[in-house]
């Protein structure tokens, strides 16, 4: 059985800040008085049923000197400096015939923030594993936060009144009701929590410079050059003024509340740079310096201590060896990045793990002309990950599709319940290193944590309804069409071309992914014949033949695309002779404005000259271009996969019974507590047997 007398967890809270919940101690009676003096006498009414003036030396180790079996009792707690206050006290107290009474009491100023739902949910989860079957509780009928933290925790919840008194009584059972509630309380907590980041009122870049060739330099220079909204403070131990702005000393002396600090300083100063800036308030750090555990086990060392830090402050933390964050929106104008180039504002949320790949993402970016909303290098993931922005982007406006570029996994249990909820909404593309043996060696070296089996990791991205590219150039090429194209509505596409071969490429590679080319409509026959000549031979791919004017593309285009046998058209031209880029480029834009708006418009321009700007002047805006017929087929490919996951039957979710549950969790708790690793094969039997 758990020993829950160590529990532990880190938790975000509704409006983004961050908790620590852990088992109450012996040690912890003169941190709970001093929480039960700041109560206010309402508060104090609630939780006691009445005035009550101080706890007594009996009641201090009664509440804190509990077995963890039969009595359990919790707390939230928030460091600052060396000091731990308790914010927040959960407990129940087993009655008979596996049942027990929950209570709860939250410092006043910290109600309303989710403490209580928290306290509540872990104490459910060390319920039902000692056996707990139901919770039960009194709440007085005007405790409005109490009665909401049941009224929305998700259990099933019977009530009665008496006397003004509201009993609860529930099921501590993981229902879906209850699962359901808990990823909705998830992911709008991480979703606050990353604001604080991407949509700052305040930034104070800690290590700033005006040395052209430092991190800190080249970040001062990137927000003042992209028109940074918000209140922007350089820090500088021995400079009071950098590049024309005022600068500070340490985080202290600026004197007002700062919401984001962005940190380049040597790794060494890191944790008390940190550490001042929880004592001054600031809500979310950036960590950009490097030299943590990407690089030693004494590294690793110290940004599990930093993590702890932070997040035991009530703060949250991108990085640490991260390039920083980005958002393009015009009313934030945010780029807390390094990097020499800054991507067009845009549709497209990215995230990419390692620092020196994001900075060629950017590059990339801007040279094709793919446009950002937002974009963050997470580094090392000490905190935030990519489970916190896909729960931000799910809910941001300017972001309709989501870009990945991940080298491990931190929690693959909650991106498979986070990914499959944003990527009914809006795609998720992602490109995952480490699929082969050497690898996993690399990205283990360099971020310090196995990067997860590549089997498995199809198998969940499949799931999840995420899209996987094989390269960063298909991811791109996925992104350019997604990003300005809607989801085909079926695998059916009409290929337009000037030369027979591009277009017997992209039907082979376009096959290997399940599209097919079919016949057109039998109508569609004559205004193509009325439009490109009698002469031509009618079919799919349809060859207008080397010597094909812009009104021969522009007039088969709109003809292809409205044909009702056609989900989707493809434009290609190899440069000839007779006329030039531009001129193709002007009429397949013309021609695509044409398509009926429900189907996308793809183009493969065969040229080393690159795709003409024309081509993106027409009333569909910009078009999705690709080199080679291939890179087309794959593009479409992915988004017509991806169509298909979103119009799957849903099915319905298989629950085990409480003895299967029971002895699968035995062996899974047994095999991680004794090493990480495979299942024996006893263990794996006795496994499925249960299921």
């Amino acid at each position: 059985m758990t020993d829950f007398r160590a529990y532990a967890a880190e938790e975000v809270l509704r409006d983004g800040g961050s908790i620590h919940v852990r088992a109450i101690r012996a040690d912890d009676k003169a941190r709970l008085l001093e929480h039960f003096n700041s109560l206010s006498p309402r508060s104090v009414h609630f939780r006691f049923f009445g005035a009550k003036r101080r706890l007594t030396d009996k009641e201090l180790v009664r509440f804190t000197e509990l077995d963890f079996i039969r009595d359990v009792g919790l707390v939230a707690t928030l460091r600052n400096g060396d000091s731990e206050r308790i914010i927040g006290v959960g407990r129940y107290m087993s009655t008979a015939g596996g049942r027990a009474e929950v209570a709860f009491a939250v410092a006043d100023e910290h109600q309303g923030r989710g403490v209580g739902t928290v306290l509540l949910e872990h104490l459910a989860s060390i319920a039902r594993a000692n056996g707990i079957r139901e919770f039960e509780a009194d709440v007085l009928g005007e405790n409005n936060q109490m009665l909401s933290v049941f009224r929305k925790s998700g259990f099933v919840v019977q009530r009665s009144i008496d006397a003004g008194v509201i009993h609860f009584s529930f099921p501590t059972d993981e229902t879906e009701e209850f699962l359901r509630a808990s990823l909705d309380r998830d992911m709008r907590a991480s979703a606050e929590s990353v604001r604080h980041f991407l949509r700052p009122a305040s930034v104070a870049v800690i290590g700033a410079t005006d040395r052209a060739d430092s991190v800190g330099g080249a970040l001062l220079r990137n927000l003042r050059s992209s028109g940074f909204a918000g209140d922007l403070y350089p820090v500088h131990p021995h400079r009071a003024e950098i590049e024309g702005l005022a600068a500070y000393p340490d985080i202290a002396a600026v004197g007002r509340a700062v919401e984001l600090a962005v940190i380049a300083v040597p790794t060494a100063a890191v944790r008390e740079v940190v550490a001042q800036c929880a004592r001054a308030g600031v809500r979310a750090v950036v960590v950009l310096s490097s030299g943590f555990a990407e690089v030693s086990a004494e590294g690793k060392r110290a940004e599990e201590e930093l993590t702890r830090l932070v997040r035991r402050s009530g703060m949250r933390m991108v990085g640490p060896n991260c390039l920083g964050v980005l958002n393009n929106d015009p009313e934030v104008r945010l780029n807390a990045t390094f990097a020499p180039a800054t991507p067009l504002p845009g549709n497209v949320g990215m995230l990419a793990q390692s620092g020196a790949l994001g900075l060629a993402l950017l590059d990339h970016a801007q040279s094709l002309g793919l446009a950002l909303s937002s974009f963050a290098s997470v580094g090392n993931k000490a905190d935030v990950s990519g489970n916190d922005l896909l729960s931000y982007w799910n809910t941001d406006p300017r972001t309709a599709v989501i870009a990945l570029y991940l080298e491990s996994f931190g929690n693959p249990r909650r991106f498979a319940r986070i990914a499959p909820r944003v990527a009914e909404g809006k795609p998720i593309v992602a490109v995952k290193a480490g699929r082969t043996g050497a690898a996993r060696h690399g990205v283990m070296g360099r971020v310090g944590a196995l990067a997860n089996v590549d089997g498995a990791v199809e198998a969940l991205f499949r799931q999840a309804g995420v899209i996987r590219t094989e390269t960063i150039g298909d991811l791109f090429g996925v992104l350019a069409l997604l990003s300005t194209q809607p989801l085909p509505a079926g695998p059916r596409v009409g290929v337009v071309t000037n030369a027979r071969g591009p277009g017997i490429l992209f039907a082979e590679a376009g096959e290997a992914r399940s599209l097919s080319l079919p016949q057109l409509d039998p109508g569609t026959a004559g205004p193509l014949r009325d439009a490109i000549g009698a002469a031509r031979e009618i079919g799919n791919p349809l060859d207008l033949g080397p010597f094909a004017t812009p009104e021969d593309y522009e007039r088969a285009i709109g003809i292809v695309g409205a044909d009702a046998c056609v989900d989707a058209v493809v434009a290609i031209h190899i440069p000839g002779l007779a006329t030039s880029n531009q001129e193709i480029g002007a009429a397949i834009a013309r021609g695509a404005a044409a398509v009926p708006a429900e189907k996308p418009v793809l183009v493969v321009f065969i040229s080393a000259r690159g795709i003409p700007e024309e081509l993106f002047g027409g009333g569909r805006g910009r078009l999705p271009a690709y080199a080679f017929p291939e890179n087309a087929a794959i593009a479409l490919g992915a988004a017509e996969g991806y169509a298909r996951w979103r119009r799957r039957p849903r099915g319905e979710e298989f629950e085990l019974d409480r003895t299967a549950v029971s002895a699968i969790r035995a062996v899974i708790d047994r095999a991680r507590a004794e090493a990480p690793g495979w299942l024996e094969p006893r263990d794996f039997a006795t496994v499925m047997r249960a299921a």
